[in-house]
């Protein structure tokens, strides 16, 4: 029978060889000569990450701002090196000018947990291609106009509601508010389905859609494990598989193209598109469009184009009615393009509305979306003007919020200034300083239409609404530190009255 002694031999060696393997790649970045925050065993540098005690947009500006002179930092996710870029150029090479070597996102793809995860925004470079070129000319500027007024039916509805709840006489939540909005118009223009999200307060679409997005613990621990114990995740896949969203898309989907096919319905949209696919399967040279595939690809469509054009439209809310002064100035400007005998809004209106555009780029500049952009190296690569290689598989961060929220590119940069974006302002700074849609090849494929939909949001809450702040509004922002994208913690919550 073992002594203690011996036993305690054993433990203390199991335990050296676990701190070995968690600290082995430790030595990364220091033996290339890049300069980054020290990492502690398990954690790595990302420990308030993991923990969610930061959002990913303050842990990644606080390197940013202690970092600021360095082109890259060096940094861990638990054991696994991964880079820091603050250099423009560099950024412009990943996104740009190297683009054929940063093709992937690095953000994985998990069929067996999550059956709708190989859709564009993560697919590898090998299924990205083809898609992609077959998708985009959907999200045309002349696709856009064909479906401009299933968007403007969706701002009728949108309007009635509003109404509605203002006489009520309470804070208006506004994130539900956009989202119910957003919800309709993808539900309209990608799926031809009226998702009732402003009619039915039970919608199912706006269920699902609020519980993909949900900060709660279930949510936040298949995030944390896909960022950062990637192949435990897809073991997952055995255990606890999705079974919520992959069935009730997937059915959607089969079931929309089954009642076009039955009664021969051609409409100018997305679903109409992955049909077109899969009657020419040819044109996606070796990739097998399975139902899974094509549901996928509407998944993802409605997932970002909701989420993202809802976030933006209650943060621009939020903002305007914090400045009441850049409100007014907007307001006369709608009301120079809507006259008071409710001329329809033209397609062309919104593209003359400079003051409009404006608003909108100074939203996503102190709120993206996304608050970094992901690459992962296709193989060895070595940085233009250093002697900095990086292996195949690497993952490179993009701190779009940070560089948004910089100082020296944005003075003030927490003030909310719409003028940052006249024609001089934006020509005297970096393109790689402001990326609310990425860039390059792998930018938001459906940028132009999350464009026109917020837009026609804005327009229809305040062409004849004031929007304050009130009692529950949460001043100064916060961030939710679970949320997956750049949100608020605990809602936006405004006080909306009728002019």
């Amino acid at each position: 029978m073992a002594s203690s002694f011996e036993i305690l031999c054993g433990i203390a060696v199991l335990f050296l060889a676990l701190y070995y393997y968690l600290t082995s790649t430790f030595d990364f970045w220091k033996s290339r000569g890049v300069v980054g925050p020290k990492p502690v065993p398990f954690f790595g540098t990302t420990k308030d990450l993991i923990l969610v005690k930061k959002s990913t947009a303050h842990f990644v500006k606080d390197i940013y701002e202690k970092y600021k002179n360095e082109p890259m930092v060096g940094l861990y996710a638990t054991r696994s090196p991964f880079l820091l870029l603050n250099d423009p150029e560099l950024i412009k090479d990943i996104l740009i000018r190297d683009f054929s070597k940063f093709a992937n996102r690095g953000l994985g793809v998990f069929e067996r947990t999550e059956p709708l995860s190989p859709h564009l925004l993560n697919l590898e470079v090998e299924r990205w291609r083809p898609l992609r070129s077959r998708l985009s000319p959907i999200f045309t500027s002349g696709k856009l106009k064909e479906m401009f007024y299933l968007i403007i039916e969706c701002s009728l509805n949108l309007e009635t509601y509003l109404d509605k709840l203002i006489e009520k006489n309470e804070p208006i939540e506004c994130r539900e508010l956009t989202a119910r909005f957003t919800t309709d118009v993808i539900g309209s223009c990608a799926f031809g389905i009226d998702m009732s999200s402003m009619t039915n307060e039970n919608s199912e679409f706006r269920r699902m859609g609020r519980e993909v997005f949900a900060v709660n613990f279930m949510n936040v621990m298949r995030m944390k494990l896909k960022q950062f114990m990637p192949r435990l995740y897809d073991l997952l896949g055995y255990v606890m598989p999705d079974r919520t969203f992959a069935p009730f898309f997937t059915r959607v989907v089969t079931d929309t193209i089954k009642y076009r096919n039955d009664n021969n319905i051609v409409r100018p949209d997305f679903i109409n598109m992955l049909m077109e696919l899969q009657k020419n399967p040819q044109k996606l040279e070796n990739i097998k469009l399975t139902d899974s595939l094509i549901a996928a690809q509407a998944f993802v469509f409605f997932l970002a184009g909701f989420e993202t054009s809802s976030t933006t439209m209650s943060n621009a809310l939020y903002e305007l009615a914090l400045n009441q002064d850049v409100q007014k100035k907007l307001r006369e400007e709608i009301n120079t393009f809507c006259p008071k005998n409710n001329k329809e809004l033209k397609y062309d209106d919104i593209k003359e509305m400079e003051y409009l555009d404006k608003v909108f780029k100074e939203t996503l500049r102190m709120y993206p979306p996304a608050s970094i952009l992901m690459r992962k190296a296709i193989s060895d690569y070595t940085f233009n003007d250093t002697k900095i290689t990086i292996p195949k598989e690497m993952k490179i961060w993009i701190p779009a919020f940070a560089i948004h929220r910089d100082s020296a590119i944005y003075p003030n940069p927490d003030s909310f200034d719409p003028e940052r974006f006249d024609q001089d302002a934006m020509a005297s700074r970096h393109p790689m300083h402001y990326l609310p849609f990425g860039d390059g090849p792998r930018n938001c494929i459906g940028a132009r239409f999350a464009v026109y939909q917020t837009k026609v949001g804005l327009i229809t809450i305040l062409r004849n609404h004031k929007v304050e702040v009130c009692e529950k509004t949460i001043i100064p922002y916060e961030f939710d530190p679970g949320a997956f994208l750049l949100s608020p913690k605990d809602g936006i919550y405004l006080k909306i009255t009728k002019i």
